[in-house]
Formats: C-alpha cells, structure tokens, sequence
C-alpha cells in the first residue's frame, strides 16, 4: 500500500512493508506543478501494463515496479485494485502513477483540493 501527503510543494509517496520489495521503490516525491490529477479507478488493473522493468507482476495478486508501454513510463503499486488510485503527471520520469491506498475517494481529495 502508498501513503500519499502534501509535503509543501510536493507530493511525496512512501511504499510500505513489503510492497517496497515488490516494486523497487520506497518513497516517490513528485513537484505538485507536475501533478495534473487524481481519480479513484479499480477498472485499471484489467488494462494492460506493458513490459515490466523492473518490478513485479502476478496476475490477480500484484503489481509493483515500473512499466514501459507506448513509449511511456507507469509506475505500479497495487495489490487490491478496488483501492486504485491514479494520479496523472506532466514532465515527470513517469506519466502515471497507479497506487493502491486506504482510503481512494480521500486521498483523490486531498490531491484535488492541493492543486487548487
């Protein structure tokens, strides 16, 4: 699961437990002039992920790390996808990044009203 807060300017992602592991990654922090939103969206597990390099991917379980399709860069950290999380970026290494949290509709929130 991600723990997603507003640090001043920034969005910063931490990873927790053992989902680090699963995706190569700790913590994410993202400039919020490059955040260009939030959705809740448990539907985006079934889209296709692309090559996976590096990271985890077993169907119906996990996916972690990041993905390369159609020239872009998503990174992944979900387990349940009924607590999928999207937040779109611009000029950002990656062009999204799909979490899974505690709370999806909250969290959409909390990004919402920190780039308004």
């Amino acid at each position: 699961m991600a723990l997603i807060r507003i640090d001043g300017d920034n969005l910063v992602v931490a990873i927790e437990g053992l989902d680090k592991l699963w995706s190569f990654k700790g913590s994410l922090t993202i400039p919020l002039a490059n955040v260009r939103g939030a959705t809740a969206d448990p539907g985006i597990a079934t889209d296709p992920k692309g090559i996976r390099a590096p990271g985890s991917h077993v169907p119906g379980l996990i996916t972690a790390g990041t993905f390369h399709q159609d020239g872009e860069k998503v990174f992944w950290s979900v387990k349940n996808p009924s607590k999928a999380v999207v937040v779109e970026l611009a000029d950002e290494e990656y062009a999204r990044l799909v979490l899974q949290v505690d709370d999806p509709r909250a969290t959409v929130a909390l990004v919402e009203k920190a780039l308004a």
